[in-house]
């Protein structure tokens, strides 16, 4: 099993997962060209991908995933909420595309892949994260929450691997030029998690099997990747250079789980 991003931060998110002859894009916030020039540097081109499994509908997560599956004829999973939001965008959005729906703690299966979808606190209708694994090693992804959960913790604990968001640096934010709203907003119960909740949610989970563990979804002015691997070290108490982090203009490359 072995996990890659095309990119992850405000302009555009995606993330590819492969195990077996199975090839799961999770999000594509990329227009389709984009994001075949990004899975090119991955060595994989759109014919090569099984399925787009959606977290939930903002634009950097979603904006590029009707198109790219119309152009593709690639299935589409994502909960009834999350579909729901993108039709009142666009009503025709998944005209003629096979959408499959999909529920928090419901698990389901795409090819060699299984892929246990968890509930997160997010201002979005109906937004999901996943445990994903290939019936030996299992990987974790959270990339848009408020603040952590029981169900959370839970279902991140025990992985071989995680892709956590350390999206902005709690002072950073606060002393920078955004507005009061939209700092309210990112800070929030709803919004996204900073390095150190970040950390302390490492801190509270069974990590005796990690074998990677990835910054994602950085904030290009509130954040930096010194402090997201800082902060994700000293609570793992390992060498700052191990935390990998996920640009937005890059993504990083293939990472196996042994």
């Amino acid at each position: 099993m072995r996990f890659a991003s095309l990119g992850s931060g405000s302009d555009g998110n995606g993330l590819l997962i492969e195990a077996g002859d199975t090839r799961l894009l999770l999000d594509c916030g990329f227009s389709p060209r984009e994001t075949a020039r990004r899975l090119s540097r991955l060595g994989v081109a759109p014919a090569d991908i099984s399925g787009v499994v959606v977290t939930h509908e903002h634009a950097d997560h979603a904006g590029g995933v009707f198109a790219f599956a119309r152009r593709h004829a690639l299935r589409v999973w994502m909960t009834h909420g999350t579909l729901l939001s993108l039709r009142e965008l666009d009503e025709a959005s998944d005209r003629g595309l096979s959408v499959e729906l999909i529920r928090g703690e419901a698990g389901f299966a795409i090819g060699d892949l299984a892929l246990l979808p968890f509930t997160v606190p997010h201002d979005a209708r109906e937004p999901v994260q996943f445990a994903v694994s290939d019936g030996a090693r299992r990987l974790g992804v959270l990339t848009d929450a408020g603040c952590t959960t029981p169900l959370v913790e839970r279902t991140l604990s025990g992985c071989d691997a995680l892709v956590l968001e350390a999206n902005h640096d709690a002072a950073l934010l606060r002393e920078g030029e955004y507005p009061p709203a939209l700092k309210a907003r990112i800070a929030g119960r709803y919004g996204h998690l900073d390095n150190d909740s970040s950390a302390a949610i490492l801190s509270v989970l069974d990590c005796s099997r990690l074998q990677h563990v990835i910054a994602a979804h950085l904030s290009k002015h509130n954040n930096t990747p010194q402090l997201a691997r800082a902060a994700l070290a000293a609570a793992l108490g390992c060498e700052e250079h191990w935390v990998g982090v996920a640009s937005q203009e890059d993504g990083f490359g293939w990472r196996d789980i042994a």
